[in-house]
């Protein structure tokens, strides 16, 4: 399955760019999906930064619906690798259901449009049913097919979500 979220956010590149990077846990009060983000490491290192951030979604799922899904279910280890000198971030997702058999990665481009900003957030989710454990091998691609339709109907629109958190943020700041 690809992914694939286009965004214009009308700040200057070096400023959402960096805005990502570096405000994320700020960013929590504007992504109403997400309950808390952790970041678990960052080092910087010839104008690049690595991170690895766990994040905790669920913020507006019903509280019966949470008595069911588990806290693996809505939550992922993501690894960064901010490209300043290119304005681009690769990243790759870790769920913490299905581990093995889930493959999750991409690049978000941040581009220079005038005053404005288009982020081109690119990726793949691919499930391999023969990596989940624990289910008959007969039911495995049906828990694949399930599962990456999940997935893939997240992650699109926290995307798109965590763009418009940057643009909220952002203006926010600017009115003091």
């Amino acid at each position: 399955m690809l992914i694939s979220a286009d965004t214009r956010i009308s700040f200057p590149r070096s400023l959402v760019y960096a805005t990502y990077r570096d405000k994320l846990v700020e960013l929590i009060p504007y992504m109403p999906n997400i309950r808390q983000i952790e970041v678990k490491s960052r080092r910087e290192e010839d104008r690049q930064v690595y991170s690895i951030n766990e994040w905790h979604g669920g913020g507006e799922i019903p509280l019966a619906a949470r008595a069911i899904l588990s806290e693996d279910m809505l939550s992922w280890t993501e690894y960064n690798t901010w490209n300043e000198a290119e304005f681009l971030v690769e990243w790759r997702i870790k769920t913490h259901v299905y581990t093995e058999a889930v493959h999750c990665a991409g690049k978000n481009r941040f581009l220079a449009d005038g005053d404005s900003t288009i982020i081109k957030s690119r990726g793949e989710l691919m499930i391999d049913s023969k990596q989940i454990k624990g289910v008959p091998w007969f039911i495995a691609s049906k828990v694949a097919e399930i599962v990456e339709d999940f997935l893939g109907k997240k992650i699109q629109p926290n995307l798109l979500q965590m763009s418009e958190g940057v643009r909220q943020y952002l203006e926010r700041q600017a009115k003091g």
